[in-house]
């Protein structure tokens, strides 16, 4: 199967950025000859603090993305938190995503199949593979016409995630597209004194492991400079790093 990438700002953020990832990312498809994802939240519900920056919404945040998807030609992958979204965004998004808290929420997998887009869904920090089993038959069950499942880490104490990366091939024995958050998986949840922290610098090694267990996507957030980035800067990868990534993962 080969390999699928995903990448993006966390959030939408000031037009001159989302548009530059788009340059780039239609850039690096061209080169590389690689299905690639363009994906941002047009709102973060689960900041850690009130004050956090959250997006545009849900009618301007759908407005931005489908006009990326119009001028560069990239598919859509954006996530949504409450099951009235998914009709909205699944007029413009080719995928929708569930996040990973969220991933046990039958009316939002429900709503996100219905839809007919493919649904991506974050294995949470608190489950092991084989009980993402459910949220994937919740999606078939319910009409959905392709399931996506995404590994980010598992909660490890406070503040820290680790990744077992045996998660990848059991979760593959559930559905043959199993993708690899690379940069979440590095996040250290809630330890940045009211914002999530991170170490980036294990970006590219998370890839790498992943694919040596068979990982069929990887999903990287990505931003010009991630130390201004308006949510999840600290474990993001910088924007002019990405093809270099990629290549190595090819």
């Amino acid at each position: 199967m080969k390999p699928i990438f995903i990448a993006g700002p966390c959030v939408i953020e000031q037009d001159d950025i989302m548009q530059r990832v788009a340059e780039e990312l239609a850039g690096i498809r061209e080169r590389l000859d690689i299905t690639i994802y363009y994906k941002a939240s047009f709102d973060k519900a689960n900041r850690t603090s009130i004050h956090s920056y959250r997006g545009p919404g849900l009618e301007r945040g759908m407005q931005i993305l489908a006009d990326i998807r119009e001028r560069y030609g990239l598919p859509i992958l954006t996530d949504i938190h409450e099951s009235w979204q998914a009709e909205a965004a699944g007029k413009v998004a080719d995928v929708l995503q569930i996040p990973a808290f969220l991933c046990r929420q039958t009316d939002l997998l429900v709503a996100a199949a219905r839809t007919g887009r493919i649904v991506n869904i974050k294995k949470a920090q608190f489950l092991s593979a084989s009980d993402m089993r459910f949220p994937y038959e919740k999606c078939i069950e319910s009409g959905a016409r392709e399931v996506w499942l995404t590994e980010r880490g598992n909660i490890f104490g406070y503040n820290n995630l680790v990744v077992d990366f045996r998660n990848i091939p059991k979760m593959k024995d559930i559905c043959p597209r199993v993708i690899m958050d690379c940069t979440h998986a590095v996040q250290r949840p809630g330890a940045g004194n009211g914002t999530t922290g991170g170490d980036r610098q294990y970006v590219p090694s998370m890839a790498l492991a992943a694919k040596a267990f068979g990982a069929t996507g990887y999903f990287f957030e990505v931003h010009p400079d991630p130390d201004k980035a308006l949510s999840d800067g600290p474990n993001m990868l910088r924007l002019d790093d990405l093809e270099h990534v990629i290549k190595t993962l090819l």
